[in-house]
């Protein structure tokens, strides 16, 4: 299996499709989600930000993001959820249509005939929403919360853009993944997921706590300057994930099943490999979200002893930090080139 790298991105980091390279309009996005207005100020260099250490102000930026760019009418979250940096998730699908594209062609395959599952859709839908307006997909959302899944059919049903394009499943088995989710008929052309990457809730908690003091001492530093990240769209986009909470500088929140499980990252993507190899066939590539680079070693061993027959891994670099996604397939090319031509072409 040969494992790619693409070279590091170009300084804006993000990818060359992503709505979100330039600086923030802030006057479009006040005018999107009028609520976002008291949050916007100017930085010590004439430039209009937020604070991006407060959670209420990163949530309004992000639904002022989503409104303006997605065709959106509506979106919030309950308190408490995962608040996602949308030029960060737009990132994975982007690069998940390269991927795509590929075993196309090179080209981009675009509409309803191609369907994606995301495993933890969320209370927030974000894959769900940035994918069908950039690239017109439809996606089957799984998730263990029923909580999430009526807040997620809540957005779907108030945004009639997203109409006939997201269907929702619960999974009733806390361990499984892809089992009872897959159904025998069922084909997609790629799974998508951000697992939970800390292994106890202890883990959680101190990773939130050091990056809040890692955000608190960034935006004072910042003070004296403009903050140039967050212009160019990375504090929403910063790679770690921003809370919504009501006690905004004590704790970014998120509900468990969304920040931890046990053995972590790399436990959780281990179980997916090792469902994944049950529907094979079903799925033309399986890809998740990695937080830790050293997971990827025991993963591609995972993954080569699972016979996957192509596995890549996608680096994406958002505001100062390098995420990545690792993708696998038991297609080998010619396969890919079949799968393409049965499902995306007339």
């Amino acid at each position: 299996m040969k494992k790619s790298v693409p070279p590091t991105a170009e300084k804006t980091s993000l990818h060359p499709r992503n709505r979100h390279r330039g600086r923030y309009d802030f006057a479009a996005l006040v005018a999107a989600c009028p609520p976002l207005a008291p949050f916007v100020r100017p930085t010590p260099g004439g430039t209009p930000s937020v604070d991006f250490a407060s959670p209420a102000a990163v949530t309004l930026l992000n639904r002022a993001l989503l409104l303006h760019h997605y065709d959106l009418r509506h979106w919030d979250i309950p308190a408490g959820f995962l608040c996602p940096p949308v030029p960060g998730r737009a990132d994975y699908l982007h690069h998940l249509a390269d991927l795509l594209a590929a075993g196309n062609g090179g080209n981009i395959p675009r509409g309803r005939r191609v369907m994606l599952l995301d495993i933890g859709v969320g209370a927030n839908c974000i894959y769900p929403i940035i994918g069908h307006h950039e690239y017109g997909w439809r996606f089957t959302g799984s998730d263990i919360d029923p909580p999430s899944l009526r807040w997620a059919r809540h957005l779907a049903d108030m945004n009639p853009s997203l109409a006939g394009a997201l269907r929702l499943r619960r999974q009733s088995q806390p361990a499984a993944i892809f089992d009872g989710i897959i159904g025998a008929a069922e084909r997609f052309d790629a799974t998508l997921c951000n697992p939970p990457f800390h292994a106890s809730a202890r883990e959680a908690e101190a990773s939130t706590r050091r990056k809040q003091i890692q955000l608190a001492r960034s935006t004072q530093r910042r003070r004296g300057s403009t903050l140039g990240a967050g212009d160019r769209g990375g504090a929403a986009g910063d790679g770690f994930p921003v809370r919504q909470t009501d006690a905004a500088a004590a704790n970014f929140g998120g509900r468990h099943n969304e920040l931890w499980c046990p053995g972590g990252e790399l436990a959780f993507v281990r179980r997916m490999v090792a469902e994944s190899v049950a529907y094979a066939r079903h799925c033309l590539w399986f890809t998740t979200l990695l937080s830790k680079s050293s997971s990827l070693a025991p993963l591609y061993r995972a993954i080569e002893q699972a016979g996957a027959s192509a596995v890549r891994t996608v680096q994406m670099g958002q505001g100062q930090k390098i995420s990545r996604f690792v993708a696998w397939s038991f297609y080998d090319a010619t396969g890919q080139a079949e799968w393409a031509a049965r499902r995306w072409r007339d």
